[in-house]
């Protein structure tokens, strides 16, 4: 089954054809075609998880229907077959992110476990009592606590890059803060809860003068925007499946192979060794080292096919047809009496946090419910981010290239529709 997309140049959104005909990529959705509480489904929480297309489904119930068997192992048919679908997987993604080489597409459950992966396994053999590492005031929790876990066990200091009223980093106390004493950079590429997208090329190469290694939260940019690892120069870069309209539990850290080798298995058991006694075990090559037992083999099948679909469209176009969809969305919502966006940086992705005077976050997600819109109401797993800003929740929409004007245009009236309930 192909995709339905057709791609075109990108223009403004103002009276401009669309750069994707978004209308024939809907219908590879198919659960964009059911209703909630009696109204159609207006999907806008696409920061938390993308939804599936008809490809990845079918290729999840392919291998559960025709080849589901353990990988690498095997030597039957079945075996044989599967392993090669899911190390096709892993070429796919070495293409998508434009790796050097298939070594270094590490298979792990998400974004979350990747960086879990690299601070107890880079970090607990390269941070030592004194050392620091340096974050920054926009992070997902995931990008925090695996580093204050870190800190504890070895006795490092963890550092915070501060940034405006705008979610915008400020790169002088960026470049204040790097030091002899700091060890490794981590830092989203584009922000869950602002949208904000990093300048991480010039992160990394103000880092890299000084021979500090950087990861890249790359859970919200992968899916929407072109991501090329050598030409970023990151040392470390890991996304979510899920996200990229693949399956749950199912994610990618890219590592240079230079750190990889260097750093000592993040687990123990099947498939990650390459001879075991009861003296010595002698773990296997990249990747594997980094695979221990099996693997979630139809999660990693489906994101190559998601891969494959995303591919298709063209990362540029998706890009392209974002950003206009934002600022439609972003001048609509602003004629709305009461509500203040948080986060307004130069450069974003198509996040729109918001609050409403006199309205709980929460009771805004509940209205919107009923009108069939779904978006998120909460801190967003980025606490100290609602810190910075004063507030205490807010309320997210955030979007897909299956996303609408219209749809937009459904949310702001169910906005308006917050505003009789509650005043």
């Amino acid at each position: 089954m192909k995709p339905a997309h057709e791609v075109t140049d990108a223009k403004s959104w103002r009276g401009a054809r669309s750069p994707l005909d978004v209308a024939r990529i809907r219908e590879d959705f198919p659960i964009l075609k059911r209703q909630v509480h009696g109204k159609p489904l207006v999907y806008l929480d696409n920061a938390a998880t993308g939804q599936k297309p008809q490809v990845v489904i079918d290729a999840v119930n392919r291998y559960y229907a025709t080849e589901n068997s353990n990988i690498h192992r095997g030597i039957h048919f079945l075996s044989e077959i599967a392993t090669a679908d899911y190390e096709e997987s892993r070429a796919k993604v070495k293409r998508f992110l434009n790796a050097s080489d298939t070594g270094e597409i590490i298979f792990v459950r998400g974004t979350t476990e990747g960086i879990n992966l690299v601070a107890q396994s880079y970090g607990r053999r390269f941070v030592k009592q004194g050392d620091e590492i340096l974050i920054s005031a926009m992070e997902h929790h995931s990008n925090i606590v695996p580093w204050q876990i870190l800190c504890e066990q070895v006795g490092a200091r963890l550092r915070v890059v501060p940034m405006n009223h705008d979610g915008e980093l400020l790169i002088e106390e960026y470049e204040r803060l790097l030091n002899d004493r700091t060890k490794l950079v981590s830092v989203a590429h584009v922000s869950n809860a602002l949208g904000t997208v990093n300048p991480v090329k010039q992160l990394v190469e103000m880092a890299h003068r000084r021979k500090i290694p950087v990861l890249l939260d790359g859970a919200q940019a992968a899916p929407h925007m072109k991501v090329d690892v050598q030409e970023l120069g990151c040392d470390f870069y890991a996304f979510s499946g899920h996200k990229l309209f693949g399956p749950t539990g199912i994610g990618i850290l890219y590592g240079k192979s230079k750190h990889l080798e260097a750093m000592p298995p993040y687990q123990g058991g099947g498939d990650m060794i390459s001879l075991v006694t009861f003296e010595k075990t002698h773990y296997n090559i990249l990747p594997y080292k980094f695979e221990a037992g099996t693997p979630h083999i139809a999660g990693g099948v489906g994101l190559g096919a998601a891969v494959d679909y995303l591919s298709g469209i063209g990362l540029e176009a998706v890009t392209a047809y974002e950003k206009e969809l934002l600022a439609y969305a972003t001048e609509a919502l602003c004629t709305v009496q009461g509500l203040r966006i948080i986060g307004t940086a130069k450069e974003k992705a198509a996040v729109l946090s918001f609050v409403l005077d006199g309205v709980h976050p929460h009771d805004i997600g509940t209205v919107l419910d009923q009108e069939g819109v779904a978006i998120r109401a909460g801190h967003h797993c980025a606490m100290p981010v609602m810190q910075r800003f004063g507030v205490p929740a807010t309320a997210r929409a955030s979007f897909a290239f299956y996303n609408t004007k219209e749809e937009v245009d459904v949310l702001v009236r169910a906005v308006h529709k917050v505003l009789k309930v509650f005043r």
